[in-house]
């Protein structure tokens, strides 16, 4: 091999590395995850969604996190916003905001979420899970009418928040 191949195939490598899917995140966020992925494979599964999902627009409201969990709601919506969009044929997804009511087309979705502790705190010998339900609403926009609601009952490893 010469020279000019060795470049090139130093390139063909670097460049299919670039295009690979990402890391999934190994930070603080990874122990809500799997709870975003959980929830957004439910939101997706709802009869109450048309399909296909990529023509509708879930306008989510910023989540009601219960402080006992020790997590913040921005942390929470975060987690929910990558899932929803992390979906094979995934809806447009954009934050609530009580002006998007008004004017409201036939393929806007508001999901509320409300994570709240379901139990006091579980003390094992390695770590401290705290159990949760996460609530799921589906309303049209400034309707007050639930569509859709699911539960999803778990417990986070407290160190890995």
């Amino acid at each position: 091999m010469n020279a000019r191949t060795l470049i090139c195939l130093a390139l063909l490598l670097v460049l299919a590395g670039c295009t690979a899917a990402p890391e999934r995140p190994k930070t603080v966020r990874q122990a809500l995850l799997g709870l975003g992925e959980r929830a957004a494979e439910q939101v997706a599964a709802s009869p109450a969604l048309p399909k296909p999902t990529t023509d509708q627009v879930l306008l989510l409201a910023m989540p009601k996190v219960d402080p006992d969990l020790g997590l913040s709601d921005e942390r929470l919506m975060e987690s929910l916003t990558r899932a929803l969009l992390g979906l094979d044929d995934s809806p447009q997804v954009l934050d609530w905001r009580p002006a998007l009511g008004d004017g409201a087309g036939d393929n806007q979705w508001r999901l509320e979420s409300r994570l709240n502790a379901s139990a006091p705190r579980l003390q094992l010998s390695d770590r401290e899970l705290l159990p949760y339900r996460l609530t799921l609403t589906l309303r049209r926009p400034g309707g007050e009418q639930p569509l859709w609601q699911a539960h999803i009952d778990g417990a986070l490893d407290a160190t890995a928040l």
